[in-house]
């Protein structure tokens, strides 16, 4: 089974954030974004724009580069 680039980057981002200790409130906090936009995200229900990728790339502290890769 092969995943889409939106169930990547959800599965990225939710393990970089589980890595990190934030639970997905203190995440969307950090990032500025609605919690439930970003459980969204997480699920793959949500694709990602630039602005949020960046808003969560910098609030993890990493690179955009990483979140998709």
């Amino acid at each position: 089974m092969t995943s889409t680039a939106t169930e990547r980057v959800a599965a990225r981002v939710a393990e970089i954030r589980q890595a990190r200790g934030l639970t997905q409130e203190a995440m969307a906090a950090k990032a500025r974004l609605n919690r439930v936009t970003l459980a969204r995200l997480e699920r793959a229900q949500h694709p990602p724009n630039l602005e949020t990728l960046d808003r969560i790339a910098r609030a993890l502290g990493v690179g955009l580069a990483d979140l998709v890769k």
